[in-house]
This record gives structure tokens, sequence and C-alpha cells, in this order.
């Protein structure tokens, strides 16, 4: 119980110092923050949802003593909460049957288990980064022209201090900015959550500590209601106020979970190249370098959701019946 603990405080300890390397505006700090998840995530899934709650608790708490309120709240909502659910959530199982038991045989029969989908868990992963960009916009203001205002005025402030002689064509692109950056930030959230948790899965399975077998991930999918709910937030996108800046939020959010099924796609269409390693290497090149680029892979996930390409290719590869003699 004592080493337990010990973990739990390390992990949360070290989430937090992450967390709040941010104030000293290295830009080191800036990826130190993205990662703040990673330790509770590891305690999680090495050590069980309980580890990382503990630890999240303390390292708020911590926080909250030293830097105030907010910012204990700020690490409870973006780093504590999704590290604990999400660890939870990976060890999730469910018995689906049994081992028929041998009768020679001295120790009981295995148990067959589900594991929760990793489809599903990728939809968590856009729910807590629409809830973190929300939050985060509406310490802005509670209305669509204040936070709107808000972060043009912060914009043009980190723009007039970079280059004082500003002109017209400034304020256009601080528009521009200001139009895509709860968009933006939601893509980013997504991005760090989603890494975040494969890189504790993978440290936890390279350990040892993980409890679970590695999962398929070229099979994951999200649920067939997500479509009909990107629909939804597309068609509130065009309301205007708050309500068409949390359709915006959502709608990117979704549709980063699209272009991660969409890469999955793209690993199962290419198991028949010879070129394989090559092809996938410069698809994710390409995307990590320019960025838009992963508009072609919302696309080939969207297609696959509504065409199941990946369930096609698959029975295409299958060896015919044997002839009934």
């Amino acid at each position: 119980m004592m080493a337990f603990g010990l973990i739990a405080l390390i992990a949360g300890t070290a989430s937090a110092l992450m967390f709040a390397s941010i104030i000293s505006g290295a830009l080191i700090s800036l990826v130190l923050f993205y990662l703040a998840p990673l330790p509770l995530m590891v305690a999680a899934i090495g050590w069980g949802p309980l580890c990382a709650s503990l630890g999240g608790i303390a390292a708020a708490i911590g926080l909250g003593a030293l830097f105030g309120l907010p910012y204990c709240i700020a690490f409870a909502v973006t780093v504590a909460l999704p590290a604990w659910w999400l660890g939870h959530l990976v060890l999730l199982s469910r018995q689906v049957g049994r081992v028929a038991p041998d009768a020679s045989a001295a120790e009981p029969a295995d148990i067959e288990l589900e594991w929760y989908p990793v489809g599903r868990i990728l939809l968590w992963i856009a729910g807590f980064a629409t809830l973190t960009t929300i939050a985060a916009l509406l310490t802005l203001g509670t209305d669509a022209d204040t936070i709107t205002g808000t972060l043009r005025r912060g914009l043009m402030r980190l723009i007039r201090a970079a280059d004082p002689q500003t002109s017209g064509e400034a304020d256009q692109f601080v528009d521009a900015l200001v139009r895509i950056a709860p968009a933006a930030a939601t893509i980013a959230a997504m991005m760090t959550l989603t890494l975040n948790l494969w890189l504790s899965a993978k440290v936890t399975a390279t350990s040892g500590r993980l409890r679970r077998p590695w999962p398929d991930l070229m099979t994951a999918e999200l649920p067939p209601m997500t479509l009909v709910a990107l629909c939804v937030a597309l068609a509130f996108c065009f309301t205007g106020g708050l309500l068409a800046i949390v359709a915006q939020i959502t709608t990117a959010a979704l549709m980063m979970g699209y272009a991660v099924t969409g890469f999955a796609v793209l690993h199962t269409l290419t198991l028949a190249l010879k070129s394989r390693a090559f092809w996938l290497g410069s698809a994710y090149a390409v995307v990590v370098v320019f960025g838009w680029p992963v508009i072609a892979m919302v696309i080939l996930g969207l297609a696959d959701a509504v065409f199941g390409f990946r369930e096609r290719f698959l029975r295409s590869r299958q060896p015919p019946p044997l002839p009934i003699p």
C-alpha cells in the first residue's frame, strides 16, 4: 500500500510540474504542458485508475495552494479527469464466454474477455477535447462577442509586440485567426490526448504492466451514431453566437476522430503493398509537415464509415471456400 501511494504521489507531482512549467514561458515548457497527462495515464493503466485519481487529487490541491484556485480547476478538468477516465476505459472489460473446461486439467477454465472498443475510447477523447476547449473559452467570456473580442485583443497585442508597425492586413489576419482559433485549439487538444494515451499504453506494455492485450488499431471505428452527431453539429455551425462556437468545436473534435480512423483505414488498405512502410511513412510525414492533408484522412474515415471500405477489402482477401465434395 505504501508503494501504491508513493507511485500515485510521484505521478501527480510529475504531472503538476509539467503543467505548471508553462508559467516559465520557455519553448520546452509548451511540450511539457501538452504531455502533462502522461504520468497520470501511465499510473492509471499500469496501477489502476485509483492510483491516477489519488495522484491527480494531490496534484490539483498542490497547484491550488501554490498558484490559486484557477490553476487547480484547470488541472483537474484538462489533465487529471481525462487521465483517470481514459485509463479506466483502457482496462474496462466484460466476460463474453468461457472456454470449455477440461476434466483432466487441474486449473479452472480461462475466461474470455471483451475489452472496451478503441473507437469508443476515441470518441471519449473527442468529448474531453471539446470539454476542455469550451471551458477555456468560457474563461474569456460567456457570450460570443466577448470571447471573440478578448481573443482578438490578445492576438493583436502579440502581433504588435513582435512588429509595432502593423497595418490593415494584420487586422484581417487576426480576424481570420479568431475565427479558426476554437477549432484549432480543439484539434490540438484532441491530438495531444490521443498521443498521451498511446504513449502511456506503450510505456506500460514495455514495462510489462499492461493488463490487457494490445488492441488491433486497424479495426478502430467510431460508433455509427457519431456520423449523425457530426451532421447535427455541422448544421448548428451556421446558427451564430455561442451555440455556433460550441458546434464548431464539436465538429472539429469529431472530424479529428474520423481522421484517426482514416489512418486506420489507410493501414488496412495498404496491407497488400510491398512498399507499405514507405507509403505509410510518406503519408504521416506529409500530414505532419503540411497539416492540411489531414483533410484527406478525414474524408477517408468518413467514406469508410459510410461505405465500409475496410470490411470489403478484408473480405476480398479471405481465401475462397473449399469445394464441397
